[in-house]
């Protein structure tokens, strides 16, 4: 397989990989990650345009963990590769 060198280089230093099959692992999960967001996302949550909108109009807290949009997020979060910690 052929893997532009550039590109590869440029995963390594923005995710910190030591190796290359590492880089390409944390690439290829990241991708999936985001594809499950867009499907969540894509299904709507549950909520009508209207309610869906409201969830962000109406929002005073910073932080809204109890919210459809953020357990969205928070299942569609694999564990933190490599022994990393994941983002809060």
């Amino acid at each position: 397989m052929h893997i532009d060198e550039e590109v590869l280089d440029r995963v390594k230093k923005i995710t910190g990989a030591k190796t290359k099959r590492e880089a390409v692992e944390i690439a290829l999960n990241d991708m999936a990650r985001r594809h499950k967001m867009k499907e969540l996302f894509k299904a709507g949550l549950g909520l009508t345009p209207d309610e869906l909108k409201a969830e962000f109009a109406n929002s005073t807290d910073t932080t809204p963990f109890d919210t459809p949009i953020y357990r969205a997020q928070a299942a569609a979060k694999d564990p933190a590769p490599y022994g990393k910690s994941p983002a809060p």
